[in-house]
This record gives structure tokens, C-alpha cells and sequence, in this order.
């Protein structure tokens, strides 16, 4: 039987298994890796039900620990709206890093012109650069996509992430930007730029609405 503590009620609807009421996360997916050449979460537009979904307004992606089977990637995304495929919607993005070393010597806030795109089609870096695959590295962090589910507005998104770089610096990303679709989102995939993502947690969290 359900308590009181792992039950949520959204819209009437009640949900056994789910997160504390308090917060407003639903935990509606989890993907993890292992030697994977993409992470996807499919049909989020229709994904359990019309009457759940339209109780979300947020989405969350929460990335724990996202080790790169090759050294010094990024880890990266891209979506499809509604009844598109391929993965290469628009976007426009902005980015920038801070970095440090464990030996105090260098340290830096930059932007990353690199990163960004003006209306590109290109999966889109988040998290951090230049992951190291030693045992003890990797990136964690949070991605937001807003309304997704919207048939008026384009998709707002920002990420924040950390990562051991490969050479010995906790490096950071600041990324984000807008999708330049009014269509709703279907699909999300996750991706390192080269290379398989080895091990790592993706959640797909829902943020009620008040």
C-alpha cells in the first residue's frame, strides 16, 4: 500500500511511486547509460496521458555522474518537435564557462563562442567540455526545458553542469538559449560529440503547476 509519502496528486490524478507532493517533481523517465551512443526520452508530449501532461509546464533533466567512453568529449543534445525527425531543430543558444585546476595556477571566466549557435541545427553542447574518462571523472548537472508542451511559443531552455576535465580542472557550463519551434516537443536525445556516453544517470523530471 502507498503512504502518504511516495503518493502525488496532480489535476485530480493520483500518482503511487512519485515524489513528495512538496517539491512538485514527478519523475516520469530514467535512462542510463552503459557504452551508449545516445540517451532518448520519447513521446514527451503525449507521455502518459493528456490529462497528466498538460500538469507540466517544466521540464527538468537531471545528469549524474556522465562518464564519456573517449576522453575530452561533450556531452550534447537536440529535440524533435511534434512529428519531426532527424533531430536538427533550430536554435539559437548562448554560453560561457568558469574553470579552476587543483593546482591554483589557472582560473577563468569566458564565453564560448565556440558553443553557441544563431539559428543552427546542431546537437547543443551542455554541462561542460572536454570530459575525462579516467575511472573517477565525469559531469554532473541539470538541463530546464520550459513548455514544452506549448503550441504558441518557442522552448526556452538553460543548463548548468560541472565536469572533471581531463586535465585535472572542474570546468563549468552556463548554457542557454531557445528552440525556434511553436510545434510541441516529442523528443529529446542525448549524446557525447565523439564517441559513446560509457556510464551515467539521465532523470526526466515533470514540475507541476501551481
Amino acid at each position: 500500500m502507498p503512504t502518504i509519502a511516495n503518493i502525488a496528486k496532480i489535476n485530480g490524478i493520483v500518482i503511487s511511486g512519485a515524489a513528495a507532493p512538496t517539491d512538485r517533481h514527478i519523475l516520469l523517465g530514467t535512462q542510463t547509460a552503459s557504452s551508449s551512443a545516445t540517451l532518448s526520452f520519447s513521446g514527451i508530449n503525449s507521455h502518459r496521458s493528456d490529462v497528466l501532461r498538460s500538469s507540466f509546464d517544466v521540464l527538468e533533466f537531471r545528469f549524474t555522474n556522465i562518464h564519456p567512453a573517449t576522453d575530452g568529449t561533450i556531452l550534447q543534445f537536440q529535440v524533435n518537435a511534434s512529428g519531426q525527425t532527424g533531430f536538427n531543430e533550430v536554435m539559437t543558444t548562448t554560453q560561457f564557462e568558469t574553470y579552476h585546476n587543483e593546482a591554483g595556477s589557472d582560473s577563468a571566466l569566458a564565453y564560448r563562442a565556440a558553443q553557441d549557435q544563431a539559428q543552427g541545427t546542431a546537437y547543443q553542447a551542455i554541462l561542460t567540455r572536454d570530459i575525462g574518462n579516467d575511472n573517477d571523472q565525469s559531469a554532473s548537472g541539470i538541463m530546464t526545458l520550459y513548455n514544452p508542451s506549448s503550441t504558441t511559443y518557442v522552448k526556452h531552455f538553460t543548463a548548468v553542469g560541472n565536469g572533471y576535465y581531463y586535465q585535472e580542472y572542474s570546468l563549468s557550463f552556463h548554457t542557454a538559449g531557445y528552440i525556434n519551434v511553436t510545434a510541441a516537443i516529442d523528443e529529446i536525445s542525448f549524446n557525447m560529440n565523439v564517441g559513446n556516453i560509457d556510464a551515467g544517470v539521465i532523470k526526466m523530471y515533470g514540475i507541476a503547476k501551481a
